[in-house]
């Protein structure tokens, strides 16, 4: 993951977004290019619980939380591998409990969580036999990976990985835009002669090994999130065949047949080049033209991945929720990224955000799960979004602005509504046809609004 931070991060932020808008345009599926023969019904069930999950957990962690100043420090401070080498060196999580973590994601009503296997830095938080670079060689000793899946499925929660296809630490990966050695030099000269005697295919080999370890030594592996390719025009990054894409994909259905996988391996012209695509840090007026696909929107507490000390840009609670509601009422997911410190734990900014999501889900968690967006023929009220589950028929109205009179105006819902209720504890709330529409519904809410930050009325449809 990445964000931008300076005029060279707006220009690769330009770069990536244009290739996530070239994936994530509708085209006539009949027209692509197909890898599988799987039926439109067929993925629908293997995706039904993600789909009806909403909300998951992402956690950045590997040796930059040790630096505590941003996942991408070593691109940052153009770090050469020597320099970058005291955080191995000096890796010792003791406060490290992967249960503690799985609980709090359970509390909070996350329904799975991706860890970062391995992030750009190509640190490997698994004991991989293809490296020396990885977690069980530096002072913590321990496979992190392991730990992290026995916790989370003892806990109920689906397992996901993340992996990073870029790798700034490997030997034979070739030189790209963004890697830390360019940045002081980006002509074709310094590119050259920073590849010389790399090959992309040893790394490309490396790539399936460790992708097989990863997908057979750890059980069932529900979620793959693998990160990221460069649009198609950009002619300093990676795309698609540098990574042998087609085979990656192949190759992870085969030995994990029911896994999801998201859409960054550059595979835009195949139907099924990824099971669902994945807007980054961007704002919930964003949300509304995915409408329709099956995306899930990644972000942050803060303005950083993984743990940054001094960074101070972190979203209020109502912005958390507003993430959370506004996705599921555009039909999609969050997940929501946790920065662990280096030794181990969630920063107590992290911890604090968690509990005030795990008291709001603890009422209102039947207008998330198995919700989506609401049919066309319900307007949505003023200062108000919807959330829909159509097995249930119920409708959920999450109230952003709490009406000052006590009565909430239900635009056309005239002869819709069996039922009413406030959902935080399932009290009744009377309505009647409006006096000046007798098409709308007026419902009476209590004076004093209930104790969460937005509440959230149940609609039991006629």
């Amino acid at each position: 993951m990445w964000i931008s931070k300076n005029n060279l991060f707006l220009l690769i932020a330009l770069v990536y977004a244009t290739s996530v808008a070239a994936q994530n345009n509708a085209v006539d599926a009949s027209s692509q290019k197909r890898i599988g023969n799987e039926t439109p019904a067929q993925k629908r069930e293997r995706m039904a619980w993600w789909t009806e999950g909403r909300f998951g957990m992402f956690i950045h962690w590997g040796i930059y939380s040790m630096a505590a100043r941003h996942e991408w420090v070593k691109h940052n401070e153009h770090m050469t591998n020597e320099e970058y080498q005291k955080y191995f060196d000096f890796f010792q999580p003791d406060h490290f409990d992967p249960t503690a973590w799985a609980k709090e994601a359970r509390a909070a009503g996350m329904k799975y969580a991706v860890l970062t296997t391995k992030h750009h830095d190509g640190f490997c938080l698994f004991d991989s036999k293809y490296t020396d670079y990885k977690a069980t060689n530096t002072p913590a000793h321990r496979d992190l990976v392991r730990e992290y899946v026995n916790a989370f499925r003892a806990q109920g929660l689906k397992i996901g990985f993340y992996y990073s296809l870029l790798d700034w630490h490997h030997p034979d990966y070739t030189m790209d835009d963004v890697h830390p050695l360019v940045q002081m030099d980006t002509s074709r000269a310094n590119y050259d002669r920073l590849n010389k005697g790399r090959d992309m295919r040893k790394y490309r080999q490396y790539l399936r090994d460790q992708i097989t370890e990863l997908l057979t030594n750890y059980g069932k592996i529900d979620v793959l999130w693998l990160d990221w390719t460069w649009g198609k025009d950009d002619k300093r990054g990676k795309h698609a065949e540098d990574w042998g894409a087609v085979e990656l994909l192949k190759l992870a259905r085969k030995l994990q047949p029911g896994i999801i996988i998201n859409n960054r391996l550059g595979l835009d012209d195949y139907v099924d080049g990824g099971d669902f695509v994945t807007p980054e840090q961007v704002s919930t007026a964003e949300l509304a033209p995915y409408k329709g696909k099956t995306w899930e929107t990644c972000q942050t507490f803060s303005g950083s991945w993984g743990y940054y000390r001094d960074e101070n840009t972190w979203k209020t609670h109502r912005q958390l929720l507003d993430l959370l509601i506004t996705s599921v009422s555009n039909g999609g997911n969050l997940i929501l990224n946790v920065g662990p410190t280096a030794r181990g734990e969630f920063d107590y900014r992290a911890t604090s955000a968690l509990d005030s999501i795990a008291y709001w889900m603890h009422a209102n968690s039947r207008a998330i799960y198995h919700c989506t967006y609401a049919p066309e023929e319900y307007q949505v009220p003023d200062n108000a979004k919807l959330t829909y589950n159509p097995t249930a028929k119920r409708l959920y109205v999450h109230l952003f602005g709490y009406p000052a009179n006590g009565q909430l105006v239900l635009p056309g819902y005239n002869g819709k509504i069996a039922y009413a209720q406030l959902l935080n504890d399932d009290s009744e709330l009377k309505f009647k046809q409006s006096d000046t529409n007798a098409g709308d519904l007026v419902l009476n809410l209590p004076i004093h609004k209930p104790p969460y930050d937005i509440p959230v009325i149940e609609l039991v449809l006629r």
